[in-house]
């Protein structure tokens, strides 16, 4: 009967290994589904949209430029470009939270969630008037900007702000800027500008070597004569007034050599052209694309050559525009180390791990508590063999108890190595045991049965 007991006893315990083994092999394929998810969106790139225009426009070809490099070089983030039709489509969308990121002039009436991240260039204010005829008579030589109260100004661009920046400088120059009449021109018609006999004096906003504002300043020049240039003798005083707006000079002879135009240094006004981003990005996604910005920016300015040109935008705490806290700690060499980064989720994984590892040890002996059980059952049962050792009349008695004591002491050995019990458990067996040997000897005297036939317990 016992041994009938015991077989089932062990067969019970394969089929608990077997379940146990299961349910870590279950647990483990957990663990390990939710490091390799961990690590996925840890590793995974981000991809950030960004509205940039008009189509086929310079701004758009650059943009298109990093984004191809990025997504060859397997970049951390990547761009997604949403096309607008100028810098003040691109602020409503970026406005209305469609786009990450965009690209447009600062002095657009940009949201206050808009933060630099990268200057693309400098756009310079060029003023120019002609010195040729005007309706087949001498043109009035218009040669500073004070004299253009009562004339006509022709502006190359539809935006508005060319407008107002055209104003603040008149007013900053002491000139009512309702006395001067001004009148767009979108690019496609510089012809007509050029041709206009009406228009007094001109203006361009774009970058130094912009081929639109090259290309106005030689219509002009062809139609009515060679230019004088106006320069902006306030413009330090517009900066300090306007911070969006910087003081700038146009070097001789930037738009021609043969005639120099102009002849000598120009003062002027330039407005930043930038890469604005929203102020809920997160700080290392930002520091990571102006990393990526200004490390491979020589690399696209092969195919781009405008990319050469980027500059790292003000950084200080007081600036018009300030910078994204991604872009100030890469430009300022304040970025957080891996530890100071993470620290928070390496102490919460820390924190998970022993979670889990608690957990596990609870499911472990929640799963083998009918072993503990078992433990408890023998252990009782042992203490019983103690008593029924003094009532014992023969040597038979005493060695069949001996045997059932054997398989007690197998089941007990089973319970530790499945670890339903600690040591402290098995020495408890120990004891007993011992305790055990010492009735059957002690009663084996007893009862003469100390002969060669009668097996001894061995402790």
């Amino acid at each position: 009967m016992s041994e009938q007991s015991g077989s089932l006893g062990a067969a019970r315990r394969r089929v608990r290994r077997r379940n146990s083994s299961l349910l870590i092999l279950a647990a483990g394929i957990f663990v390990f589904a939710l490091a390799a998810g961990a690590l996925y969106y840890g590793l995974r790139p981000v991809t950030l949209r960004i509205a940039v225009g008009p189509p086929g426009s310079d701004d758009v070809k650059l943009i298109q430029a990093f984004a191809q490099t990025f997504a060859q070089d397997g970049s951390a983030v990547r761009l997604k470009l949403v096309a607008t039709q100028g810098g003040s489509d691109s602020i409503a969308q970026f406005g209305a939270n469609k786009v990450d990121l965009a690209v447009a002039r600062g002095d657009l009436n940009l949201p206050t969630a808009a933060e630099s991240v990268a200057i693309l260039r400098k756009n310079v204010v060029v003023l120019w008037a002609p010195s040729g005829t005007k309706g087949g008579k001498r043109s009035a030589k218009i040669k500073s900007i004070d004299e253009l109260a009562g004339h006509k100004v022709g502006v190359i661009g539809s935006t508005q702000a060319n407008v107002t920046l055209l104003r603040v400088i008149l007013t900053e120059s002491g000139v009512n800027p309702d006395k001067v009449a001004i009148s767009q021109y979108p690019i496609p018609r510089i012809s007509e500008l050029a041709h206009d006999a009406s228009l007094d004096a001109y203006m361009a906003v774009g970058p130094l070597d912009s081929k639109v504002t090259a290309d106005a300043i030689g219509a002009t020049a062809t139609a009515r004569g060679e230019p004088i240039f106006l320069p902006i003798d306030v413009s330090e005083a517009i900066a300090q007034k306007h911070p969006l707006y910087e003081s700038e000079e146009i070097a001789g002879s930037i738009f021609s050599s043969s005639p120099a135009r102009p002849a000598d240094k120009v003062e002027t006004v330039a407005v930043n052209h930038l890469i604005v981003a929203q102020h809920a990005l997160h700080e290392a996604t930002v520091g990571a694309l102006v990393r990526q910005l200004f490390t491979l920016r020589f690399q696209v300015a092969r195919d781009a050559p405008a990319a050469a040109k980027i500059e790292k935008p003000d950084t200080d705490k007081d600036a018009a525009l300030p910078a994204h806290l991604g872009a100030a700690a890469y430009i300022d060499g304040t970025e957080r180390t891996f530890l100071e980064k993470y620290s928070d989720y390496i102490w919460g994984a820390i924190l998970l791990l022993s979670g889990i590892g608690s957990a596990g040890a609870w499911l472990r002996h929640y799963v083998r508590r009918d072993e503990r059980e078992e433990y408890i059952i023998h252990r009782d049962n042992l203490l019983e063999l103690i008593a029924k050792v003094r009532g014992a009349e023969t040597a038979e008695e005493l060695a069949t108890m001996q045997a059932t004591a054997d398989a007690l002491l197998r089941e007990a050995l089973d319970c530790y190595d499945d670890g339903a019990i600690e040591e402290g458990d098995l020495s408890v067996i120990g004891l007993t045991l011992e305790q055990f040997h010492h009735a059957v000897a002690d009663r084996r005297a007893a009862i003469g049965g100390d002969k060669p036939g009668v097996p001894r317990l061995r402790a």
